[in-house]
Order: C-alpha cells, then structure tokens, then sequence
C-alpha cells in the first residue's frame, strides 16, 4: 500500500503547478521540524485510496548543498521504500541538467515515475524528446505533460502505481554525466528556429537597461490599475451598497436610541452633522465594516489581481533578478522583492512570504523592513485620501521618506547584524498566459484568508477605541505624550488618539486624522509617522511568530527610534 507521494525535482520546473492539479487548491502548509522551511501537504484519491503527497523543496540533486535540500532528502527517507512513491518532475526545455536528480533517485532504489513536465515550451523552442526510448532506458514509467493547461495530469495519475525500484548498479558522478550525456544523443532532437516576440521580451527584461525601464514600467501600469479598479469597486459597488441600502436599515435600527448611550457609541459611534458617516463615526456597526469592506477589500482584490497575473505570467522573477545587486547591498537576495511586494497587499502575508528566505539574519531584515517601509493597501488608500486634495507632492513626500528609510535601515543592519545572506540562484520561467481558472482559485483563496484574518481584528479593535473614548482613557493618554506629539513632531494632542489606533489598524487610524483640521505639513508627517510605526496588531502577533520575542524586541525598538527620529526632522525641515 501507498502511504505517501513525494513530488521532487529542480527548481522552478512547474512541481507546484503539478501539486495543484493533483490535490486542488485546499492544501496544508507547514514548516519542516526546526525550520522555517515550508511545505506543502495534499491528497489524492486513487481509487479507493486517499494518499498524501507531499511538495518538497526544490533540489538539484541527493547532495544536499542547501538546509532546503536536506529537508527534502530527510523526508524521502521517513518512509521504507517500498510505501512511497517519487514522482520526479522535469522541465523538458532542460532535461540534460534535470536527469542527474532523475538518475540518482532510480539508483538508490525509489519507486520513481518521471514526469516530464513544459512539454508546450519545449516544442516551442525546438526541443523533440522520444518518450518511449526515454521510458526504455530509464525503466520507469515517462509521462509527458503541461500542468498549466493540464495536459497529462490524468495518466501520470493512471500510472503512478507502476513506479516500482529498479535494480540499478550506482554510478560515479563522472559516469553519470557520461550516462546522460548518451541518453540525450539518443532521445532528445534540436531543430534550428528563430526567437518569437515572446522569447525576445523575456530576454530584455533581465538585461540592466531594457530590464529596469519595463520595470518601472509594470510597476507604474500596476498601481494604475491598482488604484482604477479599486475606486471602480468603491464607487460603483461599495459605496452605493452602503449608503443607499446598509445607511437606511442603521438609522431605521437606531431611531429610538439614545445618542449619549454607552451602546449607541459602541455600535454606531458618533453622528457627524446629526448622521452617519461611515468614515468618522467610528462604531462596530459603522465604520467597522466600511473600512473593511468599502474601501480596503476593493483594493485588496485589485492588488492581489495585478500580483497574481504578474507571479503566474512569470514576471516576478525577472524583477527579482534585476533588484538582486540592490538587495544585496541591504543584506537580502533578489527573491525578497517577492515578500515586499506581497507586503504592498497586506503586511501579514508580505512577512510569513520571508520563510522563503534561507538564513535568519534576511528574515528579520526583511521583516523589519516590510513592517517600516511598506505600506499596505488599506494605508496607501487611506494617505492617498488624506493628502492627495493637498497635490501630489504630499502623496509622493511619503513614498520618498519610506522608500529613503528602506534603503538606510538596510545599509545600517546588513552592517551591523551578524549571520550571512546566501547566493541568489533562481531560474527564470518562460512568460505565459495563466489560465483563468487557476488565477481566479489563487485569487479567491487569497482574499479569503484576507478576510478571515482581518475582520475579527477591526471589530474588536473599534471596539476597544470606542470603550477607551468612551471612558476618557485617551485624554490621560494624550496628555502624558502632549510634550513628545506637539513639541517633537509638530502635532496637537488631540493626534495621539489616532496614533495608538495605528496599533490596531492604521487605514482606520488615518481616517481619524481627517476630522482633526490638520495643516497638509501636520498631515503629511501624521501619515508617515503611521506608516513606519507599529505594524497593526495582526502583523504585530505575525512577527512575534515569525521571529520570536526577543527579534520582535528589536524590531519595536528600532522602529520606536525612527519614528521620532523622522517626525522631529520632517518638522524642523518641512517649512509648511
């Protein structure tokens, strides 16, 4: 009996996307014992038969070179050989380098079925492999497919309970390349084409001059797109829905309450010009699900929308190959730009993306960094709100100071921690088209896990803020930091009640700035002190998980540092 399926094979051959069209979407993620590595569990139904199967990390061979790879060879070994089942995957654009894993697994006795996955790219680019000869020389069963469209999938399910060990004599390494070197003269043939449009694009988006104007370019294109469906959702959708059905079933509901209540101030918050508003009057029942619902998850679904296309296109490798030498310099690898990127979305899972990273020194910079320099959607909506009727000057000030503070903080840790970043190896993926399907699942998965997590979080947290107003308990907080809020950074007193909200969600928190009668130089350094400040509370917990007590310890104390150290030099030096 199959106990378990383990998909191996080098990286970025298409393993995950061949992971997926064997499980589905609903998979268990976890990490490998001690570490930080990630995993990725599933299940098959063979027959009468649920199977576990297991994506292990990427490796080039059974030579472990990497913590990554030794965690994929430990857990080939959990197993007797004779309950599991390999399932090899191969890029078939390279399957000379890709056979040596292949070879090694056959001669040490794992029941192995190859799946020879690209099959589309490789005739693209001239690439013809004789299955059948393959399947004859290496005695396991060869299957070709092409996982985005998923070509294949159902006989390399039809056939895994042919893989069986193969008697095979162990081979020198030299004589491993000689015995691959043979197969491919007698498998593979090569025919002369020349580059498509395609090919060639890809070519000048990893070159230094090309790579950075496009770059710039899907950058900028992003965040347009970003921005218009994100105000098309709200002006179309979300607004609409609550002013004109969500406002009316409120006021009906509340009509005979008392406006002084302790209830009515928790649930509806205060009336603005003796009503409702969703963005100020801060209740469970107002300004709760507004912000969640009417201007974050709009945003939220866009961002991951553009993010999604540009991963399953096969951009995102390009851009972090092209960020590589810069992110070096501030202690990380190219790859890091992923987490960041992700951080853009939602802090939360901008810092669990930083497991990808090898050692622990980039985790916590990485984190650090994420949690200081990166707004996420809900703040960038929220200070393009606040400063943007001031002109676009304010608006861009903040992204500078961020964007300044990123690249300082990393220069100063990657001096000053200790530990070591590793080599950047990844392999660029040829651009293609996702399918619809399989972006609208990562698309639906994604917004969901958003909501789940933060909904609880923003009731609670206006709650909170509500029971504190309520009971006076922020003008003696106010009071205590009046002499660091007005005489550092330039703010009135009053600005402190927002700024402990930031701790609990910083979009509402900048709200709450909007009804103070700020000047655009309070504002501007209001915003930006929001945004390098205590992560929310949800990114707060994630960090605590992610780097432990004593890392979260330094990472609080460095951001408590350079957000006075920035707000008293944005006041001194901002004239107006």
């Amino acid at each position: 009996m199959i106990k378990k399926i383990y998909l191996i094979g080098n990286p970025n051959v298409g393993k995950s996307v061949v992971f997926s069209r064997l499980t589905g979407v609903q998979v268990i993620s976890s990490n490998y014992p001690g570490t930080t590595i990630e995993l990725c569990k599933g299940y098959l139904s063979l027959g009468a038969e649920k199977i576990e199967i297991v994506d292990l990390p990427g490796t080039y061979s059974l030579e472990p070179t990497s913590k990554a790879e030794e965690a994929a060879i430990s857990l080939l070994k959990e197993y007797s050989k004779d309950e599991i089942v390999v399932v090899n995957v191969l890029d078939s654009t390279n399957l000379e380098r890709n056979l040596l894993l292949t070879l090694q697994l056959i001669e040490d006795g794992f029941p192995t079925i190859v799946c020879l996955n690209m099959c589309d790219d490789a005739v693209h680019k001239g690439v013809h492999i004789d299955i059948k000869t393959l399947e004859d020389i290496l005695h396991v069963p060869v299957i070709s497919t092409c996982a985005i469209t998923g070509a294949g999938i159902k006989l390399l399910i039809e056939r895994i309970k042919e893989a069986a060990p193969v008697p095979r004599d162990k081979l020198l390494h030299e004589e491993q390349w000689k015995e691959i070197g043979l197969i491919i003269n007698r498998v593979q043939r090569l025919e002369h084409r020349h580059h498509t449009f395609r090919e060639a694009l890809e070519d000048a988006s990893v070159r230094p001059v090309t790579g950075l104007v496009m770059a710039a370019g899907v950058i900028y294109a992003s965040f347009k797109i970003v921005r218009f469906i994100g105000e098309f959702i709200i002006n179309r959708i979300t607004d609409p829905i609550f002013i004109n059905l969500y406002q009316p079933i409120l006021e009906k509901l509340t009509r005979h309450w008392q406006e002084q209540s302790f209830l009515f101030h928790l649930l509806i918050g205060d009336l603005i010009n003796g009503k409702i508003d969703f963005k100020q009057s801060l209740g469970v029942l107002t300004t709760a699900p507004y912000i969640e619902f009417g201007m974050v998850l709009p945003y939220i679904i866009s961002f991951y929308f553009i993010l999604s296309l540009l991963e399953d296109i096969g951009y995102l490798p390009r851009l972090a190959i092209l960020l590589d030498n810069l992110l070096h310099r501030l202690g990380l690898h190219g790859f890091a730009i992923i987490p960041m990127l992700l951080g853009f979305g939602c802090n939360v899972p901008g810092i669990l993306a930083t497991r990808t990273l090898e050692s622990k020194r980039e985790r916590f910079i990485a984190a650090t960094l994420i949690s200081i320099g990166v707004p996420c959607v809900p703040l960038q909506a929220m200070i393009f709100g606040l400063l943007g009727s001031f002109g676009g000057f304010y608006v861009a000030g903040v992204y500078l100071v961020l964007f300044s503070l990123v690249l300082i903080l990393g220069l100063i840790l990657n001096r000053v921690l200790k530990g070591y970043s590793p080599e950047f190896l990844l392999e660029i993926p040829p651009y293609r088209f996702p399918p619809l399907d399989i972006l609208g699942r990562k698309l639906y998965f994604r917004i969901k896990g958003f909501i789940i997590e933060a909904v609880p979080i923003v009731l609670v947290g206006v709650a909170v803020i509500n029971i504190l107003i309520y009971f006076n308990v922020f003008s003696i907080i106010s009071g205590f930091f009046a002499p660091v809020i007005h005489d550092l950074l330039g703010l009135p007193k009053e600005s402190i009640i927002a700024l402990v909200i930031g701790f609990f969600r910083k979009d509402v928190a900048v709200g709450m700035l909007m009804p103070l009668g700020l000047t655009a130089k309070q504002l501007f350094i209001a915003a930006t002190l929001l945004a390098i400040s205590f992560p929310c509370v949800a990114t707060f917990i994630i960090l605590w998980k992610e780097l432990g007590l004593k890392d979260l310890i330094k990472s609080t104390l460095i951001m408590i540092t350079i957000s006075i150290i920035v707000g008293s030099a944005l006041n001194l030096l901002i004239l107006r």
